[in-house]
């Protein structure tokens, strides 16, 4: 298996002009195939009341100036947006970036994490449980795959979503639609995973877990007649730019545990030449 490499550029507490210079520095490295953003309305770490960009706004500046990256939001929060508006959104990203998105989408923040559930809060966004957000990310991926491909309008009378003469247009420009990207690990999400995703992601940092919670989405797979090899499996790696030996030692072992969609999450403030030194320090050693 060859591995894919992106990186990952968090935007909260760093300036928008420090973001695109990274994304157009990776552009021009082939090594670095994919890069992606997260879907925060508030910081979840370092200063609470720094500046955190809009995820889907910023993709789209993104989309708007790089040319060959593969580019999408890990993973966007469906607790954000309604279903249908989702899909224009994204669609429209698509179309910006000539056929570039993976759509990543996730169910949304646990509770447990009191800076991502204070920016529901702070923008009069509901907060449900996690089993109803895990049952209407499913219906979500459902009213957005047939927004992308269904050629009519069609009414969708959902537990959680409801349509009247609802209808995609334009369409993405991948064919049948862009890549879903599921990001998450409850055994509940997952069973989600196995029927509508074509990428997983985790995030690292517990690699026997992943390991175990991919062994579970085989199962899952299994039992609705899907071959889990169908289904990529991605892991998030936080980058230490004072310690590349370590990271370069997890992604060693995400991938010979069959993690071939590696993210290498970049902390700001990013040095010079960031993008140059995550290929020369840690996807050349990785490949080579």
């Amino acid at each position: 298996m060859t591995p894919s490499f992106g990186i990952m550029t968090a935007p909260m507490n760093v300036d928008y002009q420090d973001i695109l210079r990274v994304w157009r520095e990776a552009d021009d490295i082939v090594e670095i195939e994919h890069a992606w953003l997260f879907d925060h309305l508030m910081p979840i770490g370092g200063d609470p009341l720094g500046p955190a960009y809009e995820g889907w706004s910023l993709l789209a500046a993104m989309a708007a100036q790089s040319r060959r990256l593969r580019l999408g939001l890990l993973v966007s929060s469906n607790r954000f947006r309604p279903p249908a508006m989702l899909a224009k959104i994204a669609a429209t990203v698509d179309v910006v970036s000539g056929g570039r998105l993976d759509f990543g989408i996730g169910a949304g923040s646990r509770p447990s994490h009191p800076l991502a559930r204070r920016e529901y809060d702070g923008h009069g966004l509901p907060y449900h449980d996690f089993t109803h957000s895990v049952d209407a990310l499913a219906e979500a991926c459902t009213v957005i795959r047939r927004l992308w491909t269904s050629p009519e309008p069609f009414d969708f009378n959902g537990e959680y979503v409801q349509l009247t003469g609802a209808f995609g247009n334009p369409k993405p420009i991948q064919r049948p639609h862009p890549p879903i990207v599921i990001g998450g690990r409850s055994s509940a999400l997952l069973r989600v995973v196995a029927e509508h995703a074509d990428v997983w992601n985790i995030p690292g940092g517990n690699l026997p877990d992943a390991v175990s919670r991919s062994a579970l989405l085989d199962r899952y797979c299994t039992e609705i007649g899907r071959d889990p090899a169908a289904i990529t499996r991605s892991i998030h790696l936080p980058v230490d730019y004072e310690r590349p030996a370590d990271t370069r030692a997890a992604i060693s072992e995400a991938v010979s545990a069959g993690f071939g969609h590696v993210v290498l999450g970049l902390p700001a403030p990013y040095p010079a030449k960031a993008a140059r030194w995550v290929t020369d320090e840690l996807i050349t050693p990785a490949t080579g």
